[in-house]
């Protein structure tokens, strides 16, 4: 944010670049700290900057840094590393999710992980600590950190409760299988309020396209109504159904724009008729168990300890 705006006068600023004289010396190295003492109107003229020793220069706005915001950056890079360095070794749990655990994908379907990792007790306990997920864009692998992937779950997300009850399943340390036996404690009323959330987030999409554009994607009404397919068995069964089953075949045809959204339509409203009798009806607890997700999280911790990865 702070790039597109004009440091205040006042602001502490970072010299990017030695500063020179007028004669070509360096008289401040780069990393050098000022005082703005002038703004100007817009980025294409230069700050008026004074330094310690009461020297004052011309600089323009890409060769300075707020000096809060480069110390962040220091800090950021270092945890940078630190992620590039051995949290990829720390996953305990390793799943596909997408329309291949669906069932509903094709020749051109991309594979999706999903996982979560449990850094090494120093690491966590370290000054940089470490990042809530972690990411390969090129393998398309996404894992959360365990407090974070617990935390998500709690809160019925559903990404997160589809990776519990994925049925292809790569990794499992016996700890992540421990966690897989624990996933109906993860399960309360709060799926309706989170997939309605979700539900209702495809719709506002759908609404926008048709509005701005006089057309749909597709994609975003079959997950419209899959969404509400799992939140439906989810609180009637107790389960999350990851795969379509039955539904498989009304799911490609809605996706390839071959049913008209008229009719899709009516039956999302049906589906909400239903999802509301399901939450009437359902034997799930308002609330998940907490403390038996918090003992295991203890329990991880404790492990984490360990050289080895549990």
């Amino acid at each position: 944010m702070t790039a597109s705006l004009i440091f205040p006068i006042g602001s502490q600023v970072v010299t990017c670049k030695p500063v020179e004289s007028s004669v070509g010396q360096v008289v401040h190295q780069a990393g050098s700290v000022g005082v703005v003492i002038r703004s100007p109107s817009d980025r294409n003229h230069s700050y008026r900057v004074r330094f310690h020793d009461g020297s004052e220069f011309p600089i323009r706005h890409d060769n300075l840094s707020l000096l809060a915001q480069y110390q962040e950056d220091i800090v950021g890079n270092e945890s940078s590393l630190l992620v590039r360095h051995g949290l990829f070794e720390r996953v305990i749990f390793r799943c596909i999710i997408g329309s291949r655990a669906y069932g509903l994908d094709d020749e051109n379907s991309d594979t999706d992980y999903r996982g979560i990792f449990l850094p090494t007790a120093d690491t966590h306990w370290s000054l940089y600590g470490v990042p809530e997920q972690i990411e390969n864009e090129a393998t398309q692998e996404t894992y959360w950190e365990l407090q974070k992937f617990i935390s998500l779950a709690l809160k019925a997300n559903p990404n997160v409760l589809e990776c519990l009850y994925s049925p292809l399943i790569e990794t499992a340390t016996p700890l992540a299988q421990e966690l897989l036996s624990l996933r109906s404690s993860f399960l309360s009323r709060l799926v309706y309020q989170t997939y309605n959330g979700y539900v209702l987030s495809q719709f506002k999409k759908v609404q926008t396209d048709l509005r701005n554009q006089g057309r749909i994607k597709w994609k975003h009404v079959m997950h419209l109504i899959r969404l509400l397919l799992s939140g439906i068995t989810t609180l009637r069964e107790g389960i999350v159904p990851v795969q379509v089953a039955e539904y498989r075949k009304i799911l490609r045809e809605i996706r390839s724009g071959q049913v008209a959204w008229g009719e899709i339509d009516a039956w999302r409203l049906q589906l909400h008729s239903e999802f509301d009798a399901a939450l009437t009806a359902t034997a799930l607890p308002v609330r998940p168990d907490y403390e038996r997700a918090n003992a295991f999280l203890i329990r991880a911790r404790r492990l984490a300890l360990e050289s080895s990865l549990p």
